[in-house]
């Protein structure tokens, strides 16, 4: 079979019909949404974003029979590419078959790095119907980072007014059950680029976030430290919908809050210890607890205080196992609010180490616990040795490669690892040669990657 052909030069006559051989939208969610890349001379480089618009989207989108355009992004939305960056500053009418229509300067002359690689969002992507919503950022479509659509635009929901009742309209506009949380402060990262709505006000029955009250398109006072998020019953995802840790770093650590006729309220520190936290980390599934804090340690809540006087054994399932007094009666105010500090969510068995937002567990980005947060691993001096450790530790198969650029996504926190350097004979990561922890000059678009084969018998893995 002969190889594709390459596009015709920037600003020339294209073919009569689409040639999506040498185009490719990749490092996406499916094929029809991605970092554009082009091929040239047998060889695939990246476009740069300068005046990257719907136009050029438009085209793209048409030439890959993708549908029409949903979004363009600047900024390397979908990671950085490596080599070669063949376009810049491209301009489209939209009307074009092909990119390689379009005006542009001449291959491969450029002033870009990859940190402004442009890409495109089609409607060929698989969007949950029925509309322009989406959950991103989570473990999977029915928990996340709330984002809508509007002009051809993905953008951000600010939290201000957040609550269970905006949440509850997602989720069922998803198709994803109920509502159990309504986060605040980008529990599943920041956005990357606008932010669509603010002061989001639904009543909890409409059938679509848009039909809920809220500020103009765009008129917001808010970043993106501040975007809402949503966690559906059908996320998959274990939490107790009766308490809850907030004001923390994670959703392990934090101010206990109790759910009781439907309004939450906070946890009198009379009486509590490791017993009473125990059970908190238990009932969310997180880990074991590591203290139990009085005199409101993440700060003091709002409204009820609920509990008083709990007395556990550690043994109970729920905290309303436990004995205390009855429900909104004490004598304290919310500068005694208890606070819990649990192991961690969703240690996995394998230890202190994941793969994420890759397309099984096997391939991702590489996070590392420490101190109770999951950080990355920046791609400086990063090799397949280091690959080869990573994939061993996670119970996966030998290394097909070793992927730096953040490749699957930016990491939302922080960035634990730099110039780690295994000899790839190690049995974990932390084995290996690295700066002290937190020690970096990186950003999260180095985020370190690693794509293992699926299991320990295959030798390498077949890729589309």
């Amino acid at each position: 079979m002969s190889p594709p052909s390459p596009p015709s030069p920037p600003g020339s006559a294209g073919a009569a019909s689409p040639d999506p051989e040498g185009l490719r939208l990749v490092d996406g969610p499916g094929r029809c949404a991605g970092r554009v890349e082009v091929l040239h001379n047998g060889t695939w480089g990246t476009v740069c974003d300068d005046n990257w618009s719907v136009r050029e989207g438009r085209v793209v989108c048409r030439q890959l029979g993708c549908g029409t355009v949903l979004s363009v992004s600047q900024g390397a939305r979908h990671g950085e590419g490596t080599g070669q960056i063949w376009l810049d500053e491209v301009n489209c009418t939209g009307t074009e078959a092909a990119l390689s229509e379009c005006q542009a300067r001449p291959w491969g002359q450029h002033n870009c790095h990859h940190v402004e690689d442009a890409s495109v969002e089609c409607s060929g992507t698989d969007i949950p119907e029925p509309g322009p919503v989406r959950l991103v950022g989570g473990p999977d479509r029915c928990a996340g980072r709330v984002e809508v659509l509007h002009e051809e635009q993905w953008g951000s929901v600010c939290h201000d007014d957040w609550d269970i009742k905006d949440a509850q309209v997602v989720c069922k506009q998803l198709g994803c059950g109920d509502a159990v949380l309504a986060p605040i402060g980008a529990k599943f990262g920041r956005g990357f680029d606008t932010i669509w709505l603010d002061d989001v006000n639904c009543t909890g029955v409409e059938a679509d976030l848009s039909e809920c009250q809220a500020r103009p398109w765009g008129d917001h006072n808010c970043y993106h430290g501040e975007d809402a998020s949503a966690i559906c019953s059908e996320s998959g995802i274990t939490i107790s919908t009766s308490v809850r840790l907030v004001d923390g770093p994670n959703r392990c650590t934090g101010r206990v809050e109790v759910l009781h006729n439907d309004v939450w309220g906070t946890v009198c520190d009379d009486g509590w210890d490791l017993r009473e936290a125990k059970v908190v980390c238990k009932q969310l599934g997180c880990g074991t607890a590591l203290s139990a804090l009085p005199e409101s340690k993440y700060g003091e809540g709002k409204g009820q205080i609920w509990l008083s006087d709990v007395n556990c054994t550690g043994t109970e399932g729920s905290l309303t196992e436990c004995e205390y007094k009855p429900w909104g009666e004490n004598i304290c105010n919310h500068v005694e609010d208890a606070s819990v500090v649990c192991s961690e969510v969703d240690v996995p068995e394998t230890g202190p180490i994941r793969l994420v937002d890759g397309p099984n567990k096997c391939a991702g980005r590489v996070e590392v616990l420490h101190e109770n947060r999951w950080g990355s691993v920046c791609d400086d001096h990063w090799d397949m040795e280091d690959a080869k450790v990573v994939c061993k530790q996670v119970g996966c198969g030998s290394p097909l490669s070793a992927l730096g650029g953040a490749r699957y996504g930016r990491g939302p926190d922080v960035i634990w690892l730099d110039d780690v350097n295994c000899t790839g004979t190690e049995e974990s990561i932390f084995d290996c040669q690295a700066r002290p922890w937190g020690e970096h000059d990186c950003y999260h678009g180095e985020d370190a990657d690693v794509v293992c084969a699926v299991n320990k018998n295959l030798e390498e893995l077949e890729t589309s």
